[in-house]
This record gives structure tokens, C-alpha cells and sequence, in this order.
């Protein structure tokens, strides 16, 4: 096992369990603010890659090149998604329903990589939605637009983003951690500068501004870059556990710093959820210790 990358993993998914607290004290909408930490983080990014002396190593290749661009397609949409739904729900409910993104790798491995659905698989899948269902209580809706403006959609789309994020990134070997989130954050700049209103950068205070270049330097470049220099190192299932971390941290810090306080149905659908993720990746663990005995 990979100690280093198993360390780098755990500190990128710990940061960025704080996301949630920096976006909402950032002042700016979702879309501007995904805009402006892709600023920030290429520009961190790229001293860092200077520094290094990376940039006159890398190898490139042109597939992975193109693969990166996808991956950075889904990895932004990601962000969008997750920050609107911080607009409209609380941390907690937010970082759980993001957190389904195991159980759509779980799906995406069986459509796409002909992977067997097993027993325990569809349990998982099924415990989730369950979960979900008593997270967002649908019973307090009454109107399908209700619900489509009450951020469950929002955060339910960026778990599949992110699913889809995971899935395309698994496979880059060639490529430095710089040179991957290098170009994830400038698709980024391209693809949100059309539909960026610069309107909202005024009047904001000296403490809006330390939030959002917090998110760009720390939980965009920094957190990233730790993130895709320990994927490619580690099993999927380690990657999966040490995921925990994020919804731990935020789930902390959203009951202790902004007092949020789950409803008993929210807290047994937050169960339902991280217990259908452990279906997931509780088997495979235990056969790889088998296999390694």
C-alpha cells in the first residue's frame, strides 16, 4: 500500500470537507465562483509547475490530453452543481446526497466496463435512494417545481459528475498532477467566461475575498493536485473509504460552526446513504484481504 499517496488523499478529501463553510461566506453566486477559483488555481498551478521544473518533463500524450479535457468538463460541471445546491440546502444534507458518487461509479462500471451487479450492489443502490428520499422528504413538496428549486437536484447532479469525474481520471498515468489539473482549471476559464456576470464582484468585503481566493489557491489547486497525485496510486476501494473523510469534516463543520441540525428522519436517510456506500466497498475490501493471505 502506498502510505504517501494514502496521507495525500486524506488531507486533500479533509480540506475539502471545508468547502462548503468557504462557499457560503464567499457573497458570489455558484457560476462566478467555480469561474473565479479556476483563475486563481491555473495561476497557482502553473508557479507551482514552473518551481518544480515539471514543466520541462512532462510527457505529453495526446490521449490522455483529450481524456484530461473530458475529465475537466465533468470536474467544473461538478462544482457548479454542488455550489447552487449550497444555495439552497444545508451543508450537511448537500455533502450527503454528494456523496452518492461511489454508488454511480458502482453503476458506471456496470454499464460501461461490463462489471457483474451483484446482490450487495443493488442492496447498496437501493439503501441509498432510500436514504436520499428521507434526506430531502419529498412529502414537504408540493409541487414538482418546488422540488426541482429545493437544491436536490442540484446536489444529485454533481454526484454524478463527480461519479463521472473519478471514472475518467482512474486511467491517467503519463500525465504530471500538475499538467491534469492544469488544464481541468484553464477548461474551466473557457468554459464559464461566456456566462460569468462580473457585476457580482462588486461591493464585496475584504473577507469575501479571503473565501473566495481560499477556494481557488487551496481548495482548487492544492486540494487537486493532492487529489489526482494519489488516485492514480491507490485501489479503488481505498479510494473509496478514504472519500468518508470529505462528509465527515463538513458534516462537523456544519453542525458545530453554523449549528445546523438534521431532522430525525434527515439523520436516519444521512445513515441510509453512508450505510448503502459501505455495501459498496465493504466486500471487495475483505476480498483483497483473502487475497493477500
Amino acid at each position: 500500500m502506498n502510505i504517501s499517496a494514502m496521507i495525500k488523499l486524506t488531507i486533500s478529501m479533509a480540506i475539502f470537507g471545508s468547502i462548503g463553510f468557504f462557499t457560503v461566506n464567499t457573497g458570489i453566486p455558484a457560476l462566478e465562483l467555480v469561474f473565479v477559483r479556476c483563475i486563481f488555481a491555473t495561476i497557482f498551478l502553473s508557479l507551482m509547475w514552473y518551481l518544480t521544473g515539471g514543466h520541462k518533463t512532462e510527457q505529453w500524450n495526446k490521449k490522455e490530453i483529450y481524456q484530461t479535457i473530458l475529465c475537466g468538463v465533468f470536474l467544473v460541471l461538478n462544482w457548479v452543481f454542488l455550489f447552487k445546491a449550497f444555495e439552497e440546502m444545508a451543508i450537511s444534507i448537500t455533502i450527503s446526497i454528494y456523496n452518492l458518487a461511489p454508488i454511480f461509479v458502482l453503476l458506471l462500471g456496470t454499464l460501461f466496463l461490463r462489471e457483474r451487479l451483484t446482490i450487495q450492489g443493488i442492496m447498496a443502490i437501493a439503501t441509498c435512494f432510500v436514504g436520499s428520499i428521507f434526506i430531502v422528504g419529498i412529502g414537504n413538496f408540493q409541487s414538482i417545481e418546488q422540488f426541482m428549486n429545493s437544491g436536490f437536484v442540484w446536489a444529485l447532479l454533481s454526484a454524478i459528475c463527480y461519479a463521472l469525474t473519478m471514472f475518467t481520471s482512474k486511467t491517467l498515468q503519463s500525465l504530471s498532477p500538475y499538467a491534469t489539473t492544469f488544464i481541468q482549471t484553464i477548461v474551466g476559464v473557457v468554459m464559464l467566461l461566456p456566462f460569468s456576470n462580473f457585476d457580482v464582484f462588486v461591493g464585496l468585503t475584504g473577507m469575501n475575498w479571503l473565501f473566495i481566493i481560499g477556494t481557488g489557491l487551496i481548495h482548487t489547486g492544492f486540494v487537486y493536485y493532492l487529489f489526482f497525485d494519489s488516485i492514480r496510486n491507490l485501489p479503488t476501494i481505498v479510494v473509496s473509504v478514504l472519500t468518508f473523510v470529505d462528509p465527515v469534516v463538513a458534516i462537523l463543520l456544519d453542525t458545530i460552526i453554523l449549528d445546523f441540525r438534521p431532522t430525525l428522519l434527515q439523520t436516519v436517510g444521512i445513515l441510509f446513504v453512508f450505510g448503502g456506500i459501505l455495501l459498496t466497498v465493504f466486500k471487495p475490501i475483505k476480498e483483497e484481504k483473502e487475497t493477500t493471505y
